[in-house]
């Protein structure tokens, strides 16, 4: 996984993120979308970052 700097994290669209709004949960890349998966498991939000995974990267494999 390359290493996300602040100052790229700060350059990322909002359609990069699962929650846009507070800019949580970068998914620019698969190994970041990876990452917010295994983060957010057993979290509320893991539906949703489920749900953000699944439609940018339908090639990742989610077990439930």
């Amino acid at each position: 996984m390359t290493k996300l700097t602040n100052a790229k994290r700060e350059n990322l669209s909002k359609g990069e993120f699962v929650f846009p709004e507070t800019r949580r949960y970068p998914i620019e890349d698969a190994a970041h979308a990876r990452d917010a998966l295994a983060r957010s498991s057993g979290k509320p939000e893991h539906a949703a970052v489920v749900t953000a995974v699944r439609r940018k990267y339908p090639e990742i494999d989610i077990e439930k």
